[in-house]
């Protein structure tokens, strides 16, 4: 039976170098923080969701000292997102996950609202279908399923734009793919996005949402 491999893209959340238009509303400590608060959530329900093997491939590589004092969960692989811009790294991780012959979920770590069953159904889905569709509201995407690998998804693609999620379900359109498209959730990117965050998090100092 195809096992997914779900492959997170994360930076390391190092104050100045990660999320960085939230540093006008938290600053560069408070952005930090809620990047590793999010990436915890992220590697959580990665490994909750128990539908194969959990890959992190990180920004800078993880040998690098930023990664040195983040605790990362006993057995998870790791890998160095490398060179190019997001599209050329999000390639190169999809088909190397495919290569190892299981189907692949690519996921960041900017969304608190995603969570174990949102993973377990996309996985599911690629049992008869050959990929999963997870729209931001901002018009983006938070997870893109895959059975096998089309390089149009990632070339060319006017990333951090609002018609990433339609242009990459279009070019799939294209290629004639049965396609599950989930319901869209916020991620949080800007300072108005953080009136998404779940209470929990809002309760915390660093974080005065709208």
């Amino acid at each position: 039976m195809t096992t997914t491999r779900i492959i997170l893209f994360a930076k390391a959340p190092v104050a100045g170098r990660v999320k960085t238009r939230l540093i006008p509303a938290l600053g560069a400590d408070g952005a930090a923080a809620l990047a590793r608060r999010m990436l915890d959530h992220a590697l959580n329900i990665a490994g909750e969701a128990d539908v194969g093997s959990l890959e992190l491939c990180a920004s800078p590589a993880p040998t690098h000292p930023d990664w040195q004092n983040i605790p990362l969960p006993a057995g998870i692989e790791t890998s160095d997102q490398g060179d190019g811009d997001l599209g050329v790294r999000m390639a190169r991780a999809a088909q190397r996950g495919l290569a190892s012959g299981q189907n692949v979920l690519l996921i960041g770590a900017d969304c608190p609202a995603l969570g174990v069953q949102h993973l377990r159904t996309a996985a599911a889905a690629l049992k008869t279908d050959d990929a999963v569709l997870l729209p931001a509201r901002d018009g983006g995407y938070l997870l893109l399923g895959l059975k096998t690998h089309a390089a149009s998804l990632f070339e060319d693609m006017p990333w951090s734009t609002a018609q990433v999620a339609e242009l990459t379900l279009a070019r799939m359109t294209a290629l004639g793919w049965r396609v599950t498209v989930l319901d869209a959730l916020p991620d949080i990117d800007r300072p108005e996005d953080l009136i998404h965050l779940p209470a929990a998090y809002r309760v915390e100092p660093f974080v005065n949402a709208p």
